[in-house]
């Protein structure tokens, strides 16, 4: 009797363990669940230059570094592009796969389109459309890549832009990968400045693709990505609110032409941080309508520098405020920090700071031109876009002596105003220093005693100044 109730105890034990091990096993492919769910918090990492917490806009958690919980009901489906036909030899259009995997990822919550590494893959001109299910991750580990220049672009195509998210909330543009922008032959159409004589332009097609694109979507984030070789911007914000750029790095020639690393305008509440950019136009370039942009922990150069504008071009409006760049280095550049607007213009740039800056070897450190055009001859106008309360402080290094290191150059109409300077400390990378910054209907203050001195800014505010040029902006 017994041995009989000893036998039965082990037989229920070893099917409850067979059962156990059944439940434990956890495959995925196209559609199903994996064993990796999103990190519960959604925490940002910590800024390494000031030791503070990133800029955390409402943003799906890393799909990467999540904990493994096989029992969570919630766990993310995981749309592989391989799945759905992706060839990935560098050559075979890929796009209809990239589509189909899109179009089921985007009916799930938490759903991740997965572009595996160890392959290349091909897709043309193609909208990412929403809305979609929150939380929608598309990662790249390997390289994706356009057709190679504008002959084999499809005619049927936009040659305007290339990879576009449009009408999506709460997304994810991530992963180890590459994306690859092919964009020699674009930088060597005969309209391309450095074409003609003397810096002209040739006649001819000057189209040229932006790598990649987000339209009037919100709670943004692009992180660890290689972005590359774009054949014009590399990565642009139109229309969005609440983006987070992080451990992002953005090359390309120094002189490929109207290659801005990163480019926003009509976008709200931005953080841009631990990333490192080098190309042939700005760094960062912040158009009209953007509001609340801070840009930390940035090394930029060989570039065009960090712009705001230029704005007001074919007299038209341009709010631009509470800017704040901090914590960045600038080397090898046309330029520093820069404010440029066009003459006929209208609105305002106010709130701008700029501190903790490093140059090396940088040509206009801190530059204000409103007179900035598409030829030499910029006639003044009787309106302009109205720069106020500016502050650049702590801006140190070396300066390429072929300009002065700082000028300010005010519209003759409206002046800036409210400009402060403190502990602005710039000597020659090479050569004798330069002591005459230039300034014309600038006013401001000088907070400590600036290198090389900055005597001709102006103290005060002048009699001419009125709410009238701000109108419209808030």
């Amino acid at each position: 009797m017994k041995k009989n109730m000893f036998s039965s105890i082990i037989i229920i034990v070893t099917l409850l363990v067979l059962f156990s091990n059944v439940g434990g096993r956890y495959h995925y492919h196209k559609g199903q669940k994996k064993a990796s769910a999103p990190s519960p918090n959604g925490t940002i990492p910590t800024d390494p230059i000031s030791q503070t917490p990133a800029y955390s806009p409402n943003v799906p958690s890393d799909p990467v570094s999540a904990p493994t919980d096989p029992d969570n009901d919630d766990t993310p489906c995981v749309f592989n592009v391989k799945d759905y036909g992706a060839i990935g030899d560098g050559s075979s259009d890929d796009t209809p796969a990239f589509v189909a995997a899109w179009k089921d990822a985007c009916a799930v919550e938490s759903a991740t389109v997965l572009v595996p590494s160890g392959c290349t893959y091909m897709i043309t001109s193609t909208i990412f459309s929403g809305p979609c299910k929150p939380g929608l991750v598309f990662q790249v580990d390997g390289v994706l890549s356009p057709p190679t220049g504008p002959d084999c672009w499809p005619k049927k195509d936009s040659p305007r832009q290339w990879l576009v998210f449009y009408k999506l909330d709460n997304m994810t543009l991530t992963g180890t990968g590459t994306i690859e922008g092919n964009g020699q032959d674009w930088w060597n159409l005969p309209c391309k400045p450095h074409r003609g004589p003397n810096g002209s332009t040739l006649p001819g097609p000057c189209d040229s693709p932006t790598l990649i694109r987000f339209f009037m979507s919100s709670n943004l984030a692009m992180t660890g990505l290689r972005i590359q070789n774009s054949p014009m911007f590399h990565v642009k914000f139109d229309g969005c609110e609440g983006v987070l750029i992080d451990r992002v790095s953005i090359s390309s020639p120094k002189l490929s032409p109207n290659t801005d690393g990163i480019h926003i305008e009509n976008t709200k509440s931005v953080g841009i941080y631990n990333s490192k950019i080098s190309n042939g136009d700005d760094c960062v370039s912040i158009g009209p309508g953007c509001v609340n942009v801070d840009i930390e922990g940035l090394t930029c150069g060989p570039s065009h520098g960090i712009s705001i504008g230029s704005l007001g071009v074919h007299n038209s409006q341009a709010c631009v405020s509470n800017i704040t760049v901090r914590n960045v280095m600038i080397h090898d550049s046309d330029n520093g920090v820069r404010i440029k607007t066009w003459q006929g213009g209208a609105g305002s740039v106010t709130g701008i700071a700029f501190e903790n800056i490093q140059m090396e070897n940088v040509r206009n450190c801190a530059i204000i031109d409103q007179y900035y055009c598409s030829n030499k001859n910029c006639a003044n106008q009787t309106s302009a876009v109205y720069v106020r309360d500016i502050t650049f402080r702590n801006i140190k290094g070396t300066y390429d002596v072929r300009s002065p290191p700082i000028h300010f150059a005010c519209s003759d109409s409206v002046a800036c105003t409210n400009i402060t300077m403190s502990e602005v400390e710039l000597f020659p990378y090479e050569g004798e220093l330069l002591d005459d910054p230039f300034c014309w209907n600038a006013y401001g203050v000088q907070e400590t005693l600036t290198i090389p001195p900055i005597d001709c800014l102006q103290d005060g505010m002048p009699q001419s100044i009125s709410d009238t040029f701000v109108s419209g902006c808030i």
